[in-house]
Order: structure tokens, then C-alpha cells, then sequence
């Protein structure tokens, strides 16, 4: 089971995020394994569309197409947050990551026993230096999970 942080959900919302998301993406297609997504990436989401959409950057039918594929194509599946998630993210904020999204998805992964694809350095030193479960994978990290595979 692999969360996907919210800079993997984006290319299928028809936004841009560099080679190191797409690259994740494909060898995501690699491994057999359940992707999850949840909600507050979906929100996260709007928040790029809206500083696109003020730099007139922002394709309304492509976001749109891109909304009802993660929804209904199947290939995602939704997280469910448990009371839990909500704690565990406010002790991450007063531990010191301020990024509520961040520490949400992350607790969400600690909760369920997922592993989090994240390109976030910022909060993989967080875990680290508090000594936190450490869910993290990233797309180099994917690249030993398919040679392990195989």
C-alpha cells in the first residue's frame, strides 16, 4: 500500500511538476501494489490551481478530466482518516512541521501502515531527527523496490 503525496496526484490534474513526479509515477506502474490518495491532496490540489489559474496558466478541461480519472478510473483508491490521523498530525505541527497537509498525509501512513511516496526532504529530516516511524519512499527508493521484485 502506497500513499501518494500530493505532487504525484498533480500530473493527472494536468499540472506540471518536473521529471522526479513523473519518473515516480512510471515506476509506480512497476511494482503491484494498492495507490492510495486522500482528500487533502485533493484540496492541496485546488490551492496550485488557484495560483495557476491567477497566472492564466491553468487548463480548466484538462483539471476536470484529470478530477474524474482519479475518482472514478479505479486506479486510485481513498483513505479514510481516523480520529488518530488528526491527533498525530497536530503533535507533528507542535513538534515543529508547520505543513498541516504534510503532517496529515504522513499520519495517515503511520496509521494505516502505508508507505508515503514523497519527494518532501523537508519532512523526511523532520521524521528522522524526532525518531518518527519513517514511511518514506521516493521515487529512488521505488527503484530498489522493483530490483527486489525482480
Amino acid at each position: 500500500m502506497i500513499l501518494l503525496d500530493t505532487s504525484f496526484i498533480l500530473p493527472t490534474l494536468g499540472i506540471d511538476v518536473g521529471e522526479n513526479v513523473i519518473l515516480g509515477l512510471k515506476k509506480l506502474k512497476e511494482i503491484d501494489c494498492e495507490i492510495y490518495v486522500s482528500r487533502f491532496s485533493i484540496l492541496e490540489s485546488l490551492w496550485v490551481v488557484l495560483k495557476l489559474f491567477k497566472e492564466g496558466k491553468f487548463d480548466e478541461g484538462i483539471f476536470t478530466s484529470g478530477l474524474k480519472s482519479i475518482f472514478e478510473s479505479g486506479m486510485y483508491l481513498f483513505v479514510e482518516e481516523s480520529e488518530n490521523v488528526y491527533k498525530r498530525a497536530l503533535d507533528y505541527y507542535l513538534l515543529g512541521h508547520k505543513d498541516i497537509i504534510d503532517n496529515i498525509l504522513y499520519a495517515i501512513s503511520v496509521e494505516e501502515n502505508m508507505l508515503f511516496l514523497t519527494l518532501d526532504e523537508e519532512l523526511k529530516m523532520f521524521i528522522i531527527e524526532n525518531e518518527l516511524p519513517n514511511t518514506i519512499i521516493t521515487p529512488d527508493s521505488l527503484s530498489k523496490i522493483i530490483k527486489n521484485k525482480n
